[in-house]
């Protein structure tokens, strides 16, 4: 007799408001909880990300962390990336999306600090923005939006270091300016798996 398969938990960590989340269709038959510091977006669970104690240990089959670890101070990604992989089952993975600070310094070396790189669901996004947080957000008193550190890849991959992950992979997607992390604890017995997991998430 087949056994009943299991339902499958993503914890989405900074969710922002549930219409303006885009998951991945990889998740779309998971159940998803909902994260975030801001009660105004109605998560299932107010959070920060250095403490998920309201989530039991390897509960989670993957941790989705979109654009919102670079709200942290430096010294606290240790700690919330530590938070990812405690609520992580063994056989999971986290995937880490923030802004790639490599490319956008080269339109601040061009004195493009203000021009609008790309539309966003919430108005144009400026370098600007992308280094110290969403402008018109903050101006707003979502004090919250704004950006405490950075990445780059080196920046990004020893974020990850002295950590119970196997291996971490990096994407660079420039047409988002965006840095990906995908990490697991036990690493993918080969290419090809690592090449349809990251195929799977549109990375």
């Amino acid at each position: 007799m087949k056994r009943p398969r299991r339902e499958r938990t993503l914890v989405n960590v900074g969710c922002g408001a549930r219409n303006g989340s885009t998951l991945p269709g990889h998740f779309e038959h998971w159940r998803e909880l909902r994260v975030d510091v801001d009660p105004a977006v109605q998560p299932d669970i107010i959070a920060d990300l250095t403490d998920l104690s309201a989530i039991a240990d390897g509960s989670a089959d993957a941790v989705w962390a979109a654009h919102c670890v670079e709200h942290l101070y430096e010294h606290q990604v240790r700690i919330a990336l530590g938070e990812f992989r405690r609520v992580l089952r063994d056989d999971g993975f986290v995937c880490v999306i923030v802004p790639d600070l490599q490319t956008v310094a080269q339109y601040v070396a061009a004195d493009r600090l203000h021009e609008t790189l790309y539309e966003s669901p919430a108005g144009p996004v400026t370098p600007h923005d992308m280094l110290f947080g969403y402008g018109a957000a903050i101006a707003n008193g979502r004090t919250s939006m704004a950006h405490r550190c950075g990445f780059t890849p080196g920046m990004l991959q020893r974020s990850f270091r002295q950590l119970a992950f196997a291996e971490v992979l990096l994407r660079r997607r420039s047409a988002e300016l965006e840095l990906v992390a995908v990490a697991r604890p036990v690493p993918a017995r080969d290419d090809a798996e690592r090449a349809a997991l990251m195929s799977a998430l549109g990375l």
